[in-house]
């Protein structure tokens, strides 16, 4: 080869060399950065270019598809009771994305996840249209209808599991929003429904999943917590000895007394007294005498100062650490700076009602391909455990007291075999208490074979409420009682 020739055969290779290394430093290096780019329409047209797949409860899918009347997007999401399988679903639209459900299994549903390979390469092969997968979730569709229900025009969330799994049930949060009314791209419709919906608009916030994005001061609820680390830790021997409990109690440190609402029997009280009527200076002092870090210590157990993935993310509920005695005081009773979702609280009743084992809570069965066969199935988990079957065994003595002759008799379900405990709760909060409380409820229920099919935890915000109506005994127990009484009539 003379040298003209070779320089321009080098030439030419370095441009093809020079090819090969940008082609794969886009395909590679950029590839993500370029299909997450706003500017690239190819992604989210190919997204929609097919009917997602769909979210089911009970073997029934509550989302769906249908072609898109203007644009290139081809198809757009719908729902089935969309405000009330918001907090599971999420929205997938076409103009705002997607969230929660929608958005963590959007490759499954669209058919993009890699699991999906070797079927889409099938399908492409044999010229059929490349179809979404479903997701397949743990949601009891009765007792999501009476959480949602039951919440009514109220302020306020719910959330239900399976305490012998940790499968999430029920998870309802009011008010609500449906995805539909924003789910396709019309710069008109579309963006004034997603408008109205955001926060700077509706002081309401119906976009906020209160079931696991919101931590309320959990008030007396928490109590069962504080009972459980005075079991634990040898504090109290048992449900029924007196503990050393004045009353008026007055909180280390301060000459504040810690006051009991009215006039109650929580003198040297025993726990399933203290429990049932709810004494403030019972649980204060027994948080104070056990110290902000066997207080913490036992929190953590529950899943407290933790994240939990379901697998859409739950804040983490919160118990300080470095309090002195009296802050000891105040957040073992559920005020001061403790706060929990109410997915926390509903897992507090779980354990409880587990003997003593906490799982960890889930809200997605298993995932399919278009074919129906199973992509990945989740196994139960165990998370921790909060207290042995013993204490648990006597926690639920007392829990069911309260439901049986105490504060919790709305709560009561009325069929053969069937036993409820549970706990209220009245929290205060704003400065100074100046804002009305929050009611809660936790409960679970147990049948006749010692099974229980169902733990639970309400919290309503009533704003509409005279003050002096507002409590968990009567605001949320109702709630907690009628979604307990879909999962055991479901199962029959």
């Amino acid at each position: 080869m003379n040298k003209p020739l070779r320089r321009i055969a080098i030439f030419c290779g370095l441009l093809v060399l020079a090819l090969l290394i940008r082609d794969n430093w886009l395909q590679y290096v950029k590839a993500d950065e370029l299909r997450t780019d706003t500017a690239n329409r190819r992604v989210n047209i190919e997204r929609y270019a097919t009917p997602r797949g769909d979210i089911i409860v009970d073997g029934n899918p509550i989302t769906g598809s249908v072609k898109s009347k203007t644009g290139d997007y081809e198809y757009k999401r719908t729902y089935k009771d969309g405000a009330m399988w918001a907090p599971v679903t999420g929205y997938a639209s076409q103009a705002f994305d997607a969230s929660q459900l929608e958005k963590i299994e959007d490759g499954i549903l669209t058919g993009n996840d890699d699991r999906l390979f070797f079927r889409n390469t099938l399908d492409m092969i044999t010229g059929k249209k490349k179809q979404g997968g479903n997701v397949v979730t743990t949601l009891n569709a009765a007792a999501q209808k009476a959480a949602f229900e039951g919440l009514g025009d109220k302020k306020g969330a719910v959330a239900a599991i399976d305490p012998s799994t940790g499968a999430i049930l029920a998870l309802a949060s009011t008010p609500s929003y449906d995805p539909s009314t924003f789910a396709g791209n019309s710069t008109s419709t579309d963006a004034k429904a997603w408008n109205k919906l955001q926060k700077k608009n509706n002081a309401d916030d119906p976009m906020l999943n209160r079931a696991l994005r919101e931590t309320y001061p959990p008030g007396s609820t928490f109590k069962v917590v504080t009972a459980a680390a005075a079991l634990e830790n040898g504090l109290v021997p048992d449900a029924d000895t007196n503990t050393t409990s004045p009353d008026p109690w007055t909180m280390p440190g301060t000459t504040t007394v810690l006051p009991n609402e009215g006039n109650l029997p929580c003198k040297n009280a025993t726990l399933r007294t203290a429990l049932r009527v709810s004494c403030n200076s019972v649980f204060g002092k027994i948080g104070s005498d056990l110290g902000n870090d066997k207080m913490l210590e036992e929190a953590k157990k529950f899943g407290f100062g933790s994240e939990q993935f379901t697998p859409v993310r739950s804040n983490a509920s919160v118990f300080s650490d470095n309090m002195n005695k009296s802050q000891t005081a105040l957040s073992s009773i559920g005020q001061y700076n403790t706060a929990a979702t109410p997915l926390q609280m509903a897992m507090v009743a779980s354990a409880v009602a587990n003997d003593g084992t906490l799982m960890k809570p889930y809200m997605v069965d298993k995932l399919q391909a278009p074919s129906l066969d199973v992509i990945s199935q989740t196994e139960p988990q165990k998370l921790s455990q909060p207290l042995s079957e013993k204490n648990a065994q006597i926690l639920q003595s007392m829990m069911e007291t309260v439901v049986k002759s105490g504060t919790g008799k709305n709560a009561q379900i009325n069929e053969g075999g069937v036993t409820v405990g549970g706990k209220t709760g009245t929290a205060q909060h704003g400065v100074d208490n100046s804002e009305k409380p929050y009611a809660w409820f936790i409960s679970y229920a147990k049948l006749s074979d010692n099974s229980s099919p169902v733990a639970v935890a309400v919290v309503v915000e009533d704003g509409s409420a005279n003050r002096d109506d507002i409590s968990g005994g009567g605001l949320a127990a109702p709630i907690a009682r009628d979604v307990m009484k879909a999962v055991i009539d479901s199962k029959k």
